[in-house]
């Protein structure tokens, strides 16, 4: 029997890390939300690796934080240990990385979740959507409760007909022996959605007093300040180090004899598994030529004893698992309290949905997440927050957001997914932006704190802070520009203690800061300052400077691509009645229906003869459109 269990303008439907983002975001918009999910305890569970940030993943979480999400907070509150990545190189690659006490990470969640007034937490298993002339209206669990919604977002993550697999064994479960999602995945596929097999998997968890650490390398966290969200004042002092350690010739032999054993090898997983965070079987197979490989031991929390065994993912049988364990240095005697595993889940193809994350099918139904295809808390924290804003604004009668390419590694994952699909789990890369220099860590807040509080996520308070902050930079820069540094003794002694050529003349301060020797600390050193500035404005005057010439062909670039943005595809356009385009091209067009020409351009199998074509026919502005 059915019943009527309540009305909202949005329900998310899962609590992973794209659900929080999700159902967070409307709630604050002002927008009655509902979040269900199969298990309340599992809000935010990571259940792979404890761990939030790194290359490209970091600036998601700084960019999700601008925009006024969650994650960034959260980590701040709960990290073991926080690191800056890549300091030796350019800015556009540096990116945070923290270790998670996953446990705190997913009670502070939890709360967060629970003081937020706009928000109900249902613990339930959706089972159908309420689909009425092409529109989703809402949901139905599988008591019967019906809830009523404007606008629906769908976050199931792994659980959609979840499969784990260890060895020779397999059985139906989400990951970490939780409940999976059978009739949701079987809905779907009724309503005409087309879903693909993928796979990931997760190390063996050890106990901690079991491992020697004296033949491990110790790696610490950093000794400043660090933090994710532009909001934090408050630093963890007391960090976890991590520990790392190396496979070796006996483990990869091991491996090597029980690859008849790997369901990834005997054919038992059918689904694709992730790249860029393969297995150890996989690893062993496709690097040979390597005598090791790095393995990082991870504490998972403060309060706990098990420790994450990071770089040996694996779905080799149990015994198998315990006995590579003990080729490891450190890790002789251990004692592994959980195996490794493979999980098959299903996903939404993502070229079914728009740039907003809407399905096409379904209108006023939105996915988000690993259900999209990709991998990483990062990523679905990132389309999390999207597709809450777009859901909540369009249950509001407002305009949906789109991040470009140039605006936001949210931006680059979402157009990713959305304009080429993706035919294995998704990981964001610095390599995947054509415009990183100007989507950095440390400009995330430039970026994007106006949309979010246009958009109504960020308070007036942190607004008007970071308009002070502006205003110190672009004062500091002129600052630097409107000084003279004249080639006295000391300036030049200065210049030739770090490797410089001496001046000449006079030069101002700004154009001696673009040398590749001289840092803002040495500028300080020779000019009077002008205040307190904090750390950030300082950064940011010195990359601004340094980089200028850079960044200013990048914006032009920018310039040139938001002409192509600008140039809109009508969304029922008929392309069979374009003549000239490619056959390839007229499928691929019809397929994803891109809006703007820019899409277009980077659909793969759309040549620029086509985008030529196409960009003539609009032009004329005849255009045919399918008939509905």
């Amino acid at each position: 029997m059915s019943y009527e269990a309540g009305n909202f303008d949005v329900v998310v439907v899962g609590a992973g890390h794209a659900g929080v983002e999700a159902a967070l975001a409307p709630a604050r918009m002002g927008a009655k939300t509902a979040m269900i999910t199969i298990n309340l305890d599992m809000i935010a569970f990571m259940p792979c690796n404890p761990s939030i940030g790194g290359p490209a993943k970091g600036i998601v979480v700084r960019e999700i934080d601008a925009l006024g999400g969650e994650m960034g907070r959260n980590i701040d509150k709960t990290y073991i240990q926080m690191r800056m990545l890549n300091t030796g190189k350019g800015p556009a690659v540096r990116a945070l990385r923290a270790q998670a006490d996953k446990f705190d990470y997913q009670n502070e969640m939890k709360k967060t979740l629970e003081n937020e007034k706009n928000l109900t937490l249902v613990q339930g298993m959706v089972e159908r959507l309420v689909v009425e002339d092409g529109e989703c209206k809402g949901v139905i669990t599988q008591t019967g409760a019906i809830y009523r919604a404007k606008t629906v977002v769908i976050t199931t993550g792994t659980y959609m007909r979840g499969e784990i697999i260890l060895g020779e064994l397999k059985y139906s479960s989400g990951p970490n022996n939780q409940q999976p999602s059978i009739k949701l995945s079987e809905h779907l596929e009724e309503l005409g959605f087309d879903l693909v097999r993928f796979k990931t998997g997760t190390p063996p968890r050890v106990h901690s007093d079991s491992i020697d650490y004296s033949k491990t390398e110790i790696q610490p966290g950093d000794d400043v300040h660090r933090a994710f969200s532009y909001e934090t004042t408050k630093y963890i002092t007391d960090q976890l180090p991590c520990w790392l350690t190396y496979t070796n010739e006996s483990t990869h032999q091991l491996i090597d004899e029980n690859l008849h054993r790997s369901p990834m090898y005997s054919g038992m997983i059918k689904g694709t598994g992730p790249r860029y965070c393969p297995s150890i079987e996989d690893k062993v197979v496709r690097f040979n030529d390597k005598p090791r490989h790095q393995i990082f031991l991870e504490p998972e929390g403060r309060n706990t004893q098990e420790v994450y065994v990071q770089g040996l993912s694996t779905s080799l049988p149990e015994e198998v698992q315990h006995k590579i364990l003990q080729t490891i240095p450190g890790l002789e005697k251990v004692q592994m309290m959980r195996a490794g595993y493979a999980i098959e889940y299903d996903a939404v193809v993502p070229t079914q949905l728009w740039p907003t994350l809407e399905t096409k099918l379904v209108k006023n139904l939105y996915t988000a997440g690993q259900i999209n295809g990709t991998s990483g808390y990062e990523e679905a924290a990132g389309q999390g927050i999207m597709a809450g804003i777009n859901a909540g604004r369009r249950a509001m009668d407002k305009e949906e957001v789109i991040l470009s390419r140039a605006d936001a590694y949210i931006g680059v994952l979402i157009d990713d997914l959305v304009t080429k699909g993706t035919n294995e789990p998704y990981r964001l890369l610095t390599s995947r932006a054509e415009y990183r220099l100007l989507l950095r860590h440390d400009n995330a807040d430039l970026r994007l704190t106006e949309k979010g509080h246009e958009i109504g996520l960020i308070t007036e308070e942190r607004y008007q802070k970071f308009l002070a902050k502006k205003e110190a930079i672009e004062g500091e820069k002129h600052r630097l520009q409107s000084i003279i540094i004249k080639p006295t003794a000391e300036v030049q002694e200065l210049i030739r203690s770090l490797g410089g050529s001496e001046l000449k003349d006079g030069i101002r301060a700004s154009d001696l800061l673009k040398r590749p020797e001289v840092s803002y600390e040495h500028i300080k050193q020779l000019v009077p300052a002008a205040g307190e500035l904090d750390f950030e404005t300082e950064e940011q005057t010195e990359i601004q400077i340094k980089y200028e010439g850079y960044i200013e062909k990048s914006l032009q670039q920018v310039e040139r691509l938001k002409k192509m943005e600008d140039k809109k595809i009508p969304e029922n356009i008929d392309y069979d009645a374009i003549s000239g385009l490619a056959t390839e091209a007229r499928q691929k067009l019809k397929e994803v229906r891109p809006l703007t020409l820019a899409q277009a351009s980077r659909i793969s199998g759309v040549n620029p003869a086509d985008i030529s074509i196409l960009l003539v026919y609009l032009e004329q502005g005849r255009i045919a459109r399918i008939k509905q």
